[in-house]
């Protein structure tokens, strides 16, 4: 898949009707930080496209971007920002859960991952979640240019234990380089797939 054309459409407080609702959507959940919008730029090659932040929290409604008219990227506020005060920690849960449990055209999910740690309490949580939601869901092993290539092998196991996929499953993935765009371009397009046939 080759990425021709992107653009912001909406930010929603709650899921709600948007325009273009009804193509495919795959959503990307992850802690603060973790680099949901990075991946977005990098993918669509527009640094400009999603806001970033070194400050965690950044993304606090629902994102929506528009892509080669076919389907929706999804950025979802991130979970897990400690000093985030405890009413906008619950309002942001309740804006995730109502969005991937609302949306009849979700067809895939990324679960975005920091390569460097082991996938946390809220990681696990939301892992479980997906699976109990029968939401497909792949995990993505963010910073993947923060260590050498001889240790991503021993941390992506440790991701995908902490996550419940097989190693093997997880993608390594680099906003800075661009290391494994192509995996993450060639999953959306499999994801699909099926439904431009």
């Amino acid at each position: 898949m080759r990425i021709t054309s992107a653009r912001f459409v909406t930010s929603l407080d709650a899921f709600k009707s948007f325009p273009g609702r009804g193509l495919p959507e795959i959503a990307l959940v992850g802690k603060s930080n973790v680099g949901k919008s990075s991946l977005i730029n990098r993918l669509t090659n527009n640094s400009k496209l999603a806001k970033t932040s070194a400050e965690p929290g950044k993304t606090r409604l629902i994102n929506l971007y528009r892509i080669n008219d076919a389907f929706f990227l999804t950025d979802l506020p991130g979970y897990g920002f400690a000093r985030a005060p405890k009413e906008e920690k619950a309002r942001w849960a309740r804006m995730i859960e109502g969005y991937l449990s609302g949306s009849d055209t979700l067809r895939h999910a990324f679960l975005l991952v920091d390569i460097r740690h082991d996938p946390s309490d809220d990681d696990r949580m939301m892992a479980d979640y997906l699976r109990h939601y029968s939401i497909p869901f792949t995990v993505v092993a963010t910073k993947a240019d923060k260590i050498s290539g001889a240790k991503r092998g021993a941390a992506l196991m440790s991701v995908g234990r902490g996550t419940g996929a097989q190693p093997w499953d997880v993608l390594p993935f680099s906003s800075l380089n661009g290391f494994g765009g192509d995996k993450l371009l060639s999953r959306i397009q499999a994801v699909l797939s099926p439904a431009e046939e």
